[in-house]
């Protein structure tokens, strides 16, 4: 008979998936969750777009060149990878699954198509879609970012369109209408798959 104690502790790694549209405030939400929950590690993913200002390779994405992203993906490194607005994203292989053998929860932050292929590898991953209040709001945060031009603000709602049609593939959907109360939905969603008795390893 499994004693009390190891019901408390041995339980595996849960992955989260987070997607949204861009400019539905999922970095934000990511960032505060993670100061509630700093035991979650954060899986950075590989991109070859352009560094924006005031990120740091290592924390907000780590940057390379195609060349060098082909060359990781050739080796089997990325646990998913995709081609979005243009650059080529990628989750790495080797933190998410140290994270999952030691029990450790992992914090995804990628798109639906990288969100279908975990779910594919990882059944167990739980998935949560951030919608924006509105399709208005959504515009009115993309042009006060003031990172983007106004053809890439049309190519990004365009695809937000094609994004939100897969809300029906993902476990949780979570509107990002002020970001305390959004915070709060996504804290108890972690703590709620935490409690599953399903995770606890036999």
């Amino acid at each position: 008979m499994m004693r009390l104690s190891e019901v408390l502790t041995k339980r595996e790694g849960i992955i989260y998936i987070l997607s949204a549209p861009s400019g539905a405030g999922k970095t934000t939400l990511i960032k505060k969750l993670l100061a509630i929950f700093p035991e979650i590690r954060l899986i950075v993913s590989y991109t070859t777009r352009s560094r924006r200002a005031g990120e740091s390779s290592g924390r907000d994405y780590h940057f390379v060149t195609e060349r060098e992203f082909a060359s990781i993906r050739s080796r089997g490194g990325f646990a998913e990878w995709a081609q979005v607005h243009g650059s080529f994203y990628g989750t790495p292989r080797l933190p998410l699954e140290q994270s999952i053998r030691r029990g450790r929860d992992a914090l995804l932050d990628i798109d639906v198509q990288g969100a279908k292929k975990i779910k594919k590898q990882y059944p167990r991953a739980v998935s949560i879609f951030i919608l924006p209040p509105s399709w208005r709001e959504l515009a009115r945060r993309l042009a006060l970012r003031g990172t983007d031009r106004q053809a890439s603000i049309r190519r990004r709602l365009d695809n937000a369109r094609r994004e939100i049609r897969q809300l029906m593939r993902y476990d949780y959907i979570v509107i990002n209408r002020e970001v305390q109360e959004a915070l709060k939905s996504l804290g108890a969603i972690v703590v709620a798959e935490r409690h599953r008795v399903s995770r606890t390893r036999g």
